[in-house]
C-alpha cells in the first residue's frame, strides 16, 4: 500500500497519521498473510433502517451500487490467477438478496469451488429467492452458508435495533432455512452488555424453542459482534500493543480478507482493506486484487475497538 495516499492534513487528532500514533509511537500495521476470504459488498440498499448500522444501509442509501455477475466473475478470474488459496466468498450489504444478480453470483462462486457465505436479515427479500436457494442447496449442500442477523435473543432488544415488526419475519425466515436443512449461522451483538455465557444460553433457549438447528455454543455458528462507535474513546494501536495485549496480528481481519465495493457513479468496483470501512477513501487499495495484497495501517477507531480489542471478525467459518 502506498502510505502517501493515506496521509491526512490534520495530524493533531488520533487515527490519522498512518505511520505514527498521536504520541509519536509507531502505528501497528497488519500484513495480508493469506486472502482466505474475499467479501463482495452487493450494494448498500436494504429493506430495513437499523439504529446502529455501521454501513448506514437503508431503502434509500445507494452509496454503494449493486455489483453484477460479470463484475464478480472478473474478480473470480483474478483469484484464480493469484493462487492465494482463498476459501470463502462472502456476500454482504445492505441486504444481499435485494441485488438481482445474487443467485447468479452464488452459483458462479459455488461452481468455482468456493464456500459462499451470505449475510442476511432473512426477511422478505430472501423469501422471494426461496426457489433459487433450494436449487443451490440441492446442488451444493453445506458449501452454501446463510448467516442470519439476530441482534439479541429477546424480541424487544432485536426490534430496538431493527425496528418494530422485524422479529416475526426474521424468525419465519430462520425457521424456513432450518426446516430445509441449509447450513445456517447466526450473528448476534453484545451492545446490551450481557456476558458471553448469558448470551449463548439465551440464544440456545431461543433456537431450541423454535426448532432452529444452530449450536449457540459454537463461536463459528453463533458469532457475537462487539459494537462499533466511531465517537467512543478508544486507544490507538501501536506496534508494542501486540505483545502487551497478547494479540497475534495474523488473527486480525485484514490479515486474511479484503472487500470489493462499487461506489455510486464509479465505472468499476474497487478493493478496500476492510468490510467495516467501505466509505473511507484512505482504505481503498485499487481496482485489482493484486493492488490490495500489502499491509494495512490500523488508523481507524474500528481497527482498535472492533478488531484488536474486541476480537471481532466478520468471518468465523
Amino acid at each position: 500500500m502506498n502510505d502517501s495516499r493515506l496521509i491526512a492534513s490534520d495530524l493533531t487528532v488520533p487515527f490519522v497519521d498512518p505511520a505514527r500514533t498521536l504520541d509519536g509511537s509507531r502505528r501497528a500495521r497488519v500484513h495480508l498473510h493469506r486472502l482466505e476470504t474475499l467479501w463482495i459488498n452487493t450494494g448498500t440498499l436494504c429493506n430495513l433502517t437499523c439504529g446502529n448500522c455501521y454501513i448506514e444501509s437503508s431503502p434509500r442509501n445507494d452509496r454503494l451500487s449493486y455489483i453484477n455477475r460479470a463484475e464478480l466473475e472478473h474478480y473470480l478470474d483474478q483469484l484464480r490467477a493469484l493462487r492465494h488459496d482463498t476459501r470463502t466468498i462472502g456476500f454482504t450489504g445492505g441486504e444481499p438478496f435485494m441485488n438481482p444478480d445474487l443467485l447468479g453470483m452464488l452459483e458462479d462462486t459455488l461452481e468455482a469451488g468456493y464456500q459462499a457465505l451470505v449475510l442476511t436479515n432473512a426477511m422478505k427479500p430472501m423469501r422471494k429467492c426461496r426457489d433459487g436457494l433450494l436449487a443451490l442447496r440441492d446442488r451444493f449442500g453445506a458449501q452454501l452458508v446463510i448467516r442470519v442477523s439476530v441482534d439479541h435473543f429477546r424480541q424487544d432488544l432485536h426490534e430496538e435495533e431493527r425496528g418494530r415488526r422485524s422479529w416475526g419475519p426474521m424468525l419465519e425466515g430462520l425457521r424456513w432455512l432450518s426446516e430445509h436443512e441449509f447450513a445456517i449461522h447466526v450473528a448476534g451483538r453484545t451492545r446490551w452488555g450481557d456476558d458471553e455465557r448469558t448470551l449463548r444460553g439465551g440464544y440456545a433457549r431461543l433456537f431450541a424453542a423454535e426448532g432452529i438447528t444452530v449450536d449457540a455454543y459454537d463461536p463459528a455458528t453463533l458469532v457475537l459482534f462487539p459494537e462499533m462507535d466511531e465517537r467512543a474513546p478508544v486507544p490507538e494501536i501501536t506496534e508494542a500493543c501486540w505483545g502487551i495485549l497478547g494479540v497475534d496480528p495474523a488473527t486480525v481481519m485484514c490479515a486474511s480478507s479484503r472487500m470489493v465495493v462499487k461506489r455510486k457513479g464509479a465505472e468499476a468496483p474497487a478493493v478496500v482493506a476492510c468490510t467495516l470501512l467501505p466509505y473511507d477513501p484512505r482504505f481503498e487499495l485499487g481496482p485489482r486484487l493484486e493492488d490490495a495484497l500489502g499491509s494495512v495501517p490500523l488508523n481507524h477507531p474500528h481497527c482498535a475497538k472492533f478488531c484488536v480489542l474486541g476480537g471481532g471478525s466478520c468471518t468465523s467459518t
